[in-house]
């Protein structure tokens, strides 16, 4: 097998992984993936040695785009405050979308229960990262607690998240006053 076409079947099977675990749950068979993908089990398994390594690796590889579509670019000149809001204001804008699932780092904590799992390994990773983006945050608008704060506003974001995911709420119009509550309370400007 060459390595393109080696190449084309990864990047097949990553975004399979990807988008069928998060529109079916991480509990989806290797025979589905694989079909999704167009890819054989074996060729998969010549890739990965597990169907947890690619789930792990998919995600991996969608960390980025997760942190670039939520997060204020680094330059960003708005205030501590408005980069914090910023972020929710985003899951708002997701979560209207109808294909929207919830946050799909959460998702993968929640169903494989398993902290030491590849994928809820790296779904941690990913969501500590939000919440040092909330920390980091929080400390230059001057919160009283920034720790407290970050894990807080972590909360908010994985209820809004879980919740629209479920179309058990719509997070619009109770995202923002939320947050500002919180950030009021913590002193930040």
């Amino acid at each position: 097998m060459s390595n393109e076409v080696k190449a084309s079947s990864r990047e097949r099977l990553l975004e399979a992984a990807a988008t069928r675990s998060y529109v079916d749950g991480v509990n989806i068979g290797v025979e589905a993936l694989c079909k999704a993908a167009g890819v054989s089990k074996r060729s998969m398994y010549q890739l990965f040695a597990s169907k947890d390594e690619l789930l792990a690796a998919s995600l991996e590889q969608r960390a980025p785009g997760f942190a670039a579509r939520l997060l204020p670019p680094a330059d960003d000149v708005r205030s501590p405050r408005e980069r914090i809001r910023y972020v929710f204001e985003r899951v708002e804008a997701e979560a209207a979308a109808p294909e929207y699932r919830g946050c799909p780092y959460l998702a993968v904590q929640v169903e494989l229960k398993d902290a030491n799992h590849p994928a809820s390994k790296v779904a941690h990773r990913v969501k500590e990262g939000l919440t040092s983006f909330f920390r980091e945050e929080a400390t230059r608008g001057g919160a009283s607690d920034p720790d407290l704060l970050a894990r807080q506003l972590s909360l908010v974001f994985d209820g809004a998240s879980a919740r629209a995911g479920i179309q058990a709420d719509a997070p619009a119009g109770l995202l923002g006053p939320t947050v500002d509550v919180l950030l009021d309370a913590a002193g930040v400007h």
